[in-house]
């Protein structure tokens, strides 16, 4: 015979999970907005040639600022290839299939990008000449890093 542990005190208190109208949605998303994926990628390519042109003005040499801007290359074009896969709309009519298939989907796409960006970072000695590995890792982290100022500096939240 099975038993059930008793409710602790804490989980006695939590309130129901209640599932929001289509109304109560949008005017949290008005409250809330978001950051445009595509937004964060222009940002992180614009980062990305920053980084490039700064780490060759710094060293004057060239394959300095091609390695840096290969590595936030790495970033930014598997980032664009997520957002647009993401982008995709799933059309099934259950919303529950359809969150599953969106977190599927989610899952997928982080793959390919993971996957991208280990074949990128492999290909670097072969396509950048002369490769300094650590400018490329500094421009692939410096790049990557984007991703946090954008949520420091997404839309505040409205009241």
């Amino acid at each position: 015979m099975a038993t059930m542990a008793p409710l602790n005190e804490m989980e006695a208190d939590e309130p129901e999970f209640k599932p929001m109208t289509a109304e109560e949605a949008r005017q949290w998303s008005e409250k809330n907005p978001s950051v445009s994926p595509g937004a964060v990628v222009g940002v992180q390519a614009l980062v990305g040639l920053v980084v490039a042109l700064v780490a060759w003005g710094l060293t004057g040499r060239e394959n300095v600022g091609w390695s840096a801007g290969y590595g936030a290359l790495a970033v930014v074009i598997p980032a664009a290839l997520f957002a647009r896969g993401l982008a995709r709309k799933w059309s099934l009519e259950n919303p529950q299939a359809r969150a599953m298939g969106a977190a599927f989907g989610f899952f997928i796409w982080e793959m390919v990008k993971i996957a991208l960006t280990v074949a990128m970072l492999f290909a670097a000695p072969r396509l950048v000449a002369d490769l300094s590995w650590p400018a490329m890792l500094v421009g692939l982290v410096v790049t990557m890093k984007v991703y946090w100022v954008a949520l420091v500096l997404r839309p505040k939240r409205r009241t």
